[in-house]
């Protein structure tokens, strides 16, 4: 095959089934009595933080955009897929085979436009053909938020289940509407934190004494903090959603930018001659404004 066949170009069938037979030899192999004893031992249930920790590294890998490890990552995700489908197998559930036919069924199903006479000149009118062979396979279901996974990320899942109540119309009906409702949502965290309405006006700044924090003692008190912490999160992803953010891949970026920056007042610290425990925080903090002008030019 050339280095860059055109899209849409399946890969060899000798070669590509010589190689997925192989990894199922492998994987067959490693639970078989002369296998390895830790794969031999995996259960469905034993083998779940695994696949989600492989998931999370192919996420990093796609966002350093490094080819090799986006490779390497796929092919540690598709190990886990074989892995739990040969656990199936050795337990009498279904097979590999079962596993590819079934999702090669639900593609051709879920793409009438392609496979089908079915038309979509958009990207909506797919969504719409999508959604509507998917409740034809899902009739069973009885609510229009059923089918969102257990253990998707909390963030994640709440632009899920926004993403499904707007569909049968329950939605604002401008999404500007969701910032009064952020300010509605903070205003009663604050409440909450500050139950006597003395908020202090403290400017953001690091050129004071750390001042401890008080934990909440009364359990109930926590229990209504944690609560509106959950609803002004609710509606930053429901924001994320109205404007096409994806509010966990924002998140996620995020959390790279501070590390990349905290990172960066470690380095400068150590150029110092210093560890991060002797600096001041007005040390790190000019080192972490330093980190985002090097950002901007």
């Amino acid at each position: 095959m050339p280095s860059n066949p055109p899209p849409g170009t399946p890969p060899s069938e000798k070669e590509a089934g010589e190689a997925f037979v192989e990894l199922c030899r492998v994987i067959a192999k490693l639970r078989s009595p002369e296998g390895c004893p830790w794969d031999r031992v995996q259960t469905l249930s034993s083998i779940k933080p695994y696949t989600l920790e492989e998931t999370y590294e192919l996420l990093e890998a796609i966002d350093s955009d490094d080819n090799e490890a986006i490779q390497e990552e796929l092919g540690d995700v598709l190990l886990q897929v074989v892995l739990d489908a040969q656990i199936a197998a050795d337990e009498g559930r279904f097979g590999i085979i079962e596993v590819v036919e079934s999702i090669t069924k639900k593609m051709i199903h879920r793409h009438p436009h392609v496979f089908a006479d079915a038309q979509a000149e958009s990207a909506e009118d797919v969504r719409v053909h999508w959604e509507r062979q998917k409740s034809q396979e899902k009739n069973e279901r009885t609510s229009a938020l059923d089918g969102i996974p257990v253990d998707l990320p909390a963030l994640a899942k709440a632009a899920r289940i926004q993403k499904k109540a707007a569909r049968v119309g329950y939605d604002f009906p401008h999404r500007a509407m969701l910032l009064d409702k952020l300010r509605e949502e903070v205003d009663e965290l604050i409440a909450e934190l500050y139950p006597d309405g003395d908020v202090p006006d403290i400017p953001a700044a690091v050129d004071m004494e750390p001042v401890p924090d008080e934990p909440v003692e009364d359990s109930e008190r926590r229990d209504r903090i944690e609560g509106e912490i959950g609803d002004v999160l609710f509606v930053i992803a429901n924001l994320a959603r109205r404007w096409d953010i994806n509010p966990e891949e924002a998140l996620r970026r995020s959390n790279r930018k501070f590390a990349g920056r905290f990172q960066h007042i470690e380095k400068g610290l150590a150029e110092q001659k210093k560890t991060i425990r002797d600096a001041t925080l007005t040390e790190m903090e000019a080192l972490y404004q330093d980190a985002k002008q090097l950002e901007r030019s």
